[in-house]
C-alpha cells in the first residue's frame, strides 16, 4: 500500500511524474496531483507495474478523487530545442502552474528537479512506487500520452503507435528505416543507430 509523504506541516502537496521521456516522438507529458491525506486504493501503483486497464480505471478514480490535478505536456520541437530533461522540468512546471491550487510542498519522482519557483521540494528515487501522489500523477502522464499517441497512430499508422507510444521498439525504427521520420519524431534523438534517414514525411501534418 503506497503512503501519503506529509512529514512537514504542509497544508498541499503536490505529487509530480513524467511519462515519455525516452521515446523516439511524440512530446512528454508531466501531472501534478494533489490528493486528500488518507487516501488510498488498493491498486494504485507505479502506472510502469500496471495493466492498461488498470491504469485507465484508476484514472478515473484520481481524477475523481484528487484535490486538484493538472497534465500538461511539452513537444517535440521544443524538446529537440532545450532537450529532453529541461522538457520534463518544463512539462512538470506547466502542470504545477495549471494547478487550481498551489502546493506547499512538491514530491518528484527521480533524482533531479528544477526548482519550482520558491516551493520547497524532495527528488525519491523510484516514487511512483513509494507515494501514492506521485504514483498518481505517474498514472495520468502515462494514460493522457497513450491517449495522444494513439490519435498520432491514426495519421501514422507505419510506427505502430498504437502499441509502442512512440518508444524505440524493432517495430518502430524498423518504420523509420522504410518510411523516414514524421514531423512528430525528436530530431535531437538517435532515431536509427548509426544510420542516416533518407526520407522524410511532409511537414505539414498536425493534429488537434
Amino acid at each position: 500500500m503506497l503512503r501519503s509523504y506529509h512529514q512537514k506541516e504542509i497544508a498541499l502537496e503536490a505529487g509530480c511524474d513524467e511519462a515519455g521521456r525516452g521515446c523516439l516522438a511524440g512530446p512528454v507529458f508531466a501531472a501534478a496531483v494533489i490528493l486528500p491525506t488518507k487516501f488510498r486504493h488498493k491498486l494504485l501503483n507505479d502506472s510502469k507495474q500496471l495493466k492498461a486497464a488498470d491504469r485507465e480505471y484508476l484514472r478515473g478514480v484520481i481524477e475523481e478523487k484528487a484535490l486538484f490535478y493538472a497534465v500538461a505536456s511539452v513537444d517535440n520541437e521544443e524538446i529537440d530545442k532545450i532537450n529532453i530533461l529541461q522538457a520534463s522540468f518544463r512539462a512538470m512546471h506547466l502542470a504545477l502552474e495549471k494547478l487550481q491550487q498551489q502546493p506547499g510542498y512538491i514530491l518528484v519522482d527521480g533524482n533531479r528537479f528544477k526548482p519550482y519557483g520558491n516551493v520547497p521540494h524532495a527528488c525519491i528515487i523510484k516514487g511512483d512506487g513509494i507515494y501514492a501522489s506521485i504514483a498518481a500523477a505517474s498514472i495520468l502522464a502515462k494514460t493522457y500520452r497513450d491517449e495522444y499517441m494513439m490519435r498520432l497512430h491514426e495519421q501514422f499508422p507505419h510506427f505502430g503507435w498504437n502499441e509502442n507510444k512512440g518508444y524505440p521498439t524493432i517495430q518502430h525504427r524498423n518504420a523509420i528505416r522504410e518510411h523516414g521520420d514524421t514531423p512528430f519524431h525528436r530530431k535531437s534523438f538517435r532515431l536509427l543507430p548509426d544510420e542516416q534517414l533518407t526520407l522524410d514525411f511532409g511537414r505539414e501534418a498536425a493534429i488537434d
